[in-house]
């Protein structure tokens, strides 16, 4: 199976430290807000590559980071009125809600960066002692000038780091060394005690931290969205290989593509911001999802009502074919000519840095040859067809199975969609869209 790593700018054989055993970190939310679709397509990506590394027979232990202590959050905070931690457990729930919802369910460990600050104090005490680090009268900065390296991920200069997230410059040594730990600001922000006063971490030791604690100081594969790598992920090597010694942190470094909404960044200030719980509103979950891996995970994605239309007619395409299947999977195995070229392009495509739009064109390849000759196939020609589709809806996380509706279930929709409409009469639109969505979730669709 060959990935490809940013940190290489080439496609490598997988090969992983601890043999059919992953250690994969995937940089998490902010959270101070709802979870935009931007964030759906990483976490999707993720997911599924999590699945298919886990169909190959490895051991995936994933970890995503949340970060529950940041400038964004202190600044909601004080225009909200509720204390930073309250609106960060707030949105952490509502984040893990809507993965759920998305079927991104393959994360074993959320480490929030307030769990982990004995370790990010650590971590940042041994920076100072090898002398890569020094404090001010305003934090504790690592000095990148004693990191030859910095930009090697990015192949940026030095002098392009932006101060992201960081403070006031007036006692840095230079001005592109970056925070990792914040002396007290404000009042009301909330502080940790440390051996250079209250006060609370910078963004990028966060991760190593958490990562160095359940990891160790190398692992195999790091990810996160292309707007990361710098400064963020360049930060989390220099301070890693930094305090180790050991290079490189991470084997292979994996992006994904900007999401797009109808041609443009997606942006409040363009009007085009569309939150995940926005979003299943109006389109089911699985639609999404499966808009999300019709293209590489590498590749920009631009989203549109087209594009998830063409996504939604797509999946129904599949369902039906696998309903034309009419056939139950048993323990029994068996193979089928006329599916073995298309099962090969699948796997080979998926082995191919997780290429998940050819992998998908695969299945369709299928339906083309066989869909009109199926009633001249055995059952245990339709037996292994099937068995196919139910590894790959597992792989992508999509069911191809066709909602039955049980006696009785429309008048109980009858009855639903008229507490809907006496409560949007009744302006309580918020309790009426949460129905709606979660109608959809189980594949109903409701149009107002």
């Amino acid at each position: 199976m060959d990935v490809y790593s940013t940190l290489t700018r080439s496609k490598e054989d997988f090969v992983t430290i601890n043999k059919n055993r992953v250690n994969l970190f995937v940089c998490g939310p902010t959270v101070y807000d709802d979870a935009h679709i931007g964030h759906g397509r990483t976490y999707i990506s993720f997911d599924t590559i999590k699945r298919y590394l886990e169909f190959k027979g490895y051991a995936v232990f994933y970890i995503q980071n949340i970060t529950d202590i940041d400038d964004k959050i202190i600044n909601r905070s004080k225009e909200s009125g509720i204390p930073a931690q309250e609106l960060a457990r707030k949105f952490e729930k509502r984040y893990i809600e809507d993965m759920n919802k998305l079927n991104v369910n393959g994360v074993n460990l959320f480490a929030r960066a307030t769990d982990h600050v004995d370790e990010i104090l650590d971590q940042i005490q041994r920076l100072i002692d090898k002398g890569f680090a020094y404090e001010t009268e305003d934090g504790v900065y690592f000095e990148i000038d004693k990191f030859p390296e910095f930009g090697k991920l990015s192949n940026r200069n030095v002098e392009e780091l932006e101060s992201h997230r960081d403070i006031a410059e007036t006692t840095k040594k230079n001005p592109q060394d970056f925070a990792l730990w914040k002396k007290r600001v404000g009042v009301d922000e909330p502080t940790w005690p440390s051996p250079w006063g209250d006060g609370r971490p910078g963004w990028h030791i966060e991760d190593t931290a958490i990562t160095e604690y359940y990891f160790g100081p190398q692992y195999d594969a790091h990810g996160g969205g292309l707007d990361l790598i710098f400064p963020h992920h360049e930060a989390e090597i220099t301070q890693m290989e930094a305090v180790s010694g050991k290079a490189p942190m991470v084997k292979f470094w994996l992006h994904t593509g900007f999401l797009n909404v109808n041609g443009e960044k997606m942006s409040k200030s363009l009007n085009n911001f569309i939150t995940i719980r926005d979003l299943l509103k109006d389109y089911a979950a699985e639609t999404f999802r499966f808009f999300v891996l019709s293209t590489h995970y590498r590749s920009p994605i631009d989203f549109s009502k087209d594009s998830l239309h063409q996504s939604e007619k797509s999946l129904d395409r599949i369902r039906k074919y696998y309903e034309l299947l009419d056939v139950s999977v048993g323990e029994d195995s068996f193979e089928c000519e006329a599916l073995a070229p298309h099962k090969k392009e699948f796997f080979d495509s998926m082995d191919d840095d997780f290429n998940t739009p050819k992998a998908i064109a695969a299945i369709f390849g299928l339906i083309n040859d066989t869909k009109n000759d199926l009633d001249s196939f055995s059952d245990e020609d339709k037996i292994a067809i099937k068995a196919f589709l139910d590894d790959v809806a597992h792989i992508l996380g999509v069911s191809f199975e066709t909602e039955e509706v049980s006696a009785g279930s429309d008048d109980l929709l009858d009855l639903i969609s008229e507490v809907r409409s006496e409560l949007r009469a009744n302006k309580q639109y918020d309790l009426s869209d949460k129905i709606r969505s979660d109608l959809q979730s189980l594949g109903y669709e409701i149009n107002d």
